[in-house]
């Protein structure tokens, strides 16, 4: 029964945490400006880090090591300074994203400029991590998070077609604006195949004590987690579709996404957009700042742990609290949350072989598996889609920059 529950846990957590600032702007942008045409690049993301969860928890409850420490001990601190860098950047941006996102939720509810509201948003943040435990910032703020489920329910009441969402599961060649497609393309795959979510994923296990008893749970909470949260993304680009698309409408700033919810929901739509971004971009916040201070406290070897009291992990706790004054202060610079989500999102599919390949080579190593080890169709199903999308982020990104 209590494996059950953990199932039943980790499909939620995936659900609610699924749809954050990344996912909700890409998909947007994707079905105001394509209409159906990406949904093929949501269900690609998904596949992906559903393997890469899958491979992290495994990892995790098979040999105890979180992601950053194996690779220390693998590869040694010189390799591992590259990852390291890579994922702190990626996630650093990413993290200026979401409390941007939640900045920008009271600005709808309060009219006050969000750059008024990015430092109170990351004392908010880092109050929850300074006194909350591990259950709670992942189980606790995405359970909140599945008010994005008002998402589905929207597309439900536009009558989305099932005929274009599933032709969308098979990719074709854009209609027009290549380099905003491919881009745009990116940046799904980027948003979807975020490292902090492996990452944090693996430390959460670890955090959990989870065995090689758990590794049922893992599959189940990888695959139907990641596909639900997958499916709200999809309502998304389906609301954009239907209520943005078919009138033309570009999404080149947030004011434009509430009336994905607001079209077909009426006031409580607005609402509950406010809500869903809110607090969607809140819950990733804590992931986020929490998976950057795991990152260097797991690869330099100091202790950590959320569990601990911050002077039990002095160092561990210094981290996150640096990384969030920091990230607020792009939003209360005045950069426009939209461009910094979407360039990071591209970023983030541009940094995955970086990431990606030497989790590939951990998964192969018998010394941390056993028996446990990857087999071929894993390997090349994250390994084909890692590479594909930095190869296409490095025609994209400089053809949307000149572009726009």
């Amino acid at each position: 029964m209590s494996k059950l529950l953990e199932i039943a846990l980790g499909i939620v957590t995936g659900i609610g945490g699924f749809l954050e600032t990344g996912s909700l702007a890409t998909s947007a942008q994707a079905g105001a400006g394509f209409g159906f045409q990406l949904i093929w690049a949501i269900a690609l993301g998904v596949i992906c880090i559903a393997f890469l969860v899958e491979m992290a928890g495994r990892l995790a409850a098979v040999s105890h090591h979180t992601l950053p420490d194996a690779m220390r001990e693998r590869f040694g601190i010189r390799f591992f300074l590259a990852p390291l860098v890579a994922v702190g950047l990626v996630s650093f941006l990413v993290l200026a994203a979401e409390i941007g996102g939640v900045a920008l939720a009271l600005q709808f509810a309060s009219g006050v400029s969000y750059r008024v509201w990015a430092l109170p948003a990351a004392a908010a943040v880092w109050l929850l991590l300074w006194k909350g435990t591990f259950g709670v910032v992942e189980k606790g703020a995405s359970l909140l998070g599945l008010v994005t489920i008002a998402f589905v329910v929207g597309a439900v009441r536009l009558h989305a077609p099932l005929a274009d969402v599933v032709a969308g599961l098979l990719p074709t060649a854009p209609e027009h604006d290549p380099a905003r497609y491919w881009f745009t393309a990116v940046s799904i795959i980027g948003a979807s195949v975020s490292p902090y979510l492996f990452y944090f994923y693996s430390a959460g296990a670890v955090e959990d004590e989870w065995d090689e008893g758990y590794l049922g749970v893992n599959r189940a909470t990888a695959a139907l987690g990641m596909t639900f949260g997958g499916g709200i993304a999809v309502a998304v680009l389906a609301c954009a579709a239907m209520v943005l698309h078919v009138r033309g409408i570009q999404v080149d700033r947030y004011e434009q996404i509430p009336l994905l919810l607001s079209t077909p929901l009426g006031r409580a739509g607005f609402w509950l957009f406010v809500a869903s971004l809110g607090v969607a971009c809140f819950g990733a916040g804590l992931e986020i700042a929490l998976q950057l201070a795991y990152l260097v406290a797991q690869g330099f070897g100091w202790r950590w742990g959320e569990n601990l009291r911050p002077r039990e992990a002095a160092r561990f706790t210094l981290v996150y609290t640096l990384a969030l004054p920091l990230a607020a202060l792009v939003s209360v610079a005045g950069m426009d949350p939209l461009k910094l989500t979407v360039i990071s999102m591209a970023l983030t599919a541009l940094s995955l072989p970086v990431t990606v390949v030497p989790l590939l080579v951990l998964m192969n190593d018998p010394l941390y598996l056993g028996e446990h080890t990857n087999g071929w169709i894993s390997n090349a199903a994250v390994l084909a889609v890692s590479v594909i999308a930095c190869i296409v982020a490095l025609v994209a990104i400089p053809l949307q920059l000149m572009g726009s």
